[in-house]
């Protein structure tokens, strides 16, 4: 059994995996600010449902900047220098832990189901915040480990604004007073796909990938803009520079939690490999 974690900035969900890859249990909960609320939580659920069991990997996925097992840096959780390997260590006694970056999860779990894995692809959750995940055929590329799309610095509005800061999900509530499942103007979800826009115009010339993957609660709605979406990328990018396919995810709101289940497959394979 694989237990994957996935901490939102606003809900948690817990489900495990069985051998044959299906989901066999979910529970969600709104994801608490503090730290040792946090751990508590998990702990509860994992001691309650999973105890006694045989569980082969915990991959926790995290929205923010992961070293070591110490989330550095966090988005939308208040958390800096938190050690969750540590403080979770031993919960199910020597279960082995895994601790990742969610929208590098997500990536590996959303380009696992392409049909042909791509030289390169570029993972985007737009939901609370905007994270991203540059996969390498077929895997989390480490060499940008520490890079977070969400944060380019790009204009708009006349002024020089974080990505996430004008079209995460957050965002864009602010901005029109409702959540994205209200939102049935198409005049609005043009304005939409266009203050997305603005991070991709900015990302692709530098990275260039085969496909943009598109997930999050924001991904949900994915028809609403995504058309229009392409057609500014295709109209704004420079000639030499190829405009990627969008797509939206697979799973918008399980991408990450099957992210776990394939990063943790990994793990194993690649410990029988090594013998």
């Amino acid at each position: 059994m694989i237990i994957a974690i996935d901490t939102g900035g606003t809900k948690t969900l817990i489900a495990s995996f069985n051998k044959k890859g299906s989901i066999d249990s979910q529970v969600k909960f709104p994801t608490p600010t503090d730290p040792k609320q946090y751990i508590n939580a998990l702990k509860s659920v994992l001691n309650e449902k999973y105890a006694g069991k045989v569980v082969d990997y915990i991959v926790v996925a995290i929205p923010g900047v992961i070293k070591n097992g110490v989330v550095v840096w966090c988005g939308n959780l208040p958390w800096k220098n938190f050690n969750i390997l540590s403080a979770l260590k031993g919960v199910l006694g020597n279960v082995p832990i895994l601790i990742e970056n969610d929208a590098k999860l997500a990536g590996l779990s959303e380009t696992r189901f392409l049909k042909t894995i791509p030289r390169q692809s570029l993972y985007v959750t737009i939901s609370t915040g905007i994270g991203t995940g540059i996969i390498t055929d077929g895997h989390i590329n480490r060499a940008l480990d520490n890079s977070e799309g969400g944060h380019a610095l790009v204009e708009y509005d006349g002024s020089v604004r974080e990505w996430e800061s004008f079209a995460s999900g957050q965002a864009i509530y602010k901005t029109y007073g409702k959540y994205a499942r209200d939102i049935t103007s198409k005049r609005t979800w043009n304005h939409i796909a266009d203050r997305i826009s603005r991070g991709f115009l900015a990302i692709i010339p530098i990275l260039q990938p085969d496909i943009i993957i598109i997930g999050g609660s924001i991904g949900t709605y994915f028809n609403n803009y995504g058309p229009q979406l392409q057609n500014i990328l295709k109209e704004h990018l420079p000639d030499h520079i190829p405009c990627p396919k969008i797509v939206q995810a697979k799973y918008p709101e399980l991408a990450v939690i099957y992210g776990c289940y394939y990063y943790a497959i990994d793990e194993i394979n690649s410990k029988k490999t090594n013998g």
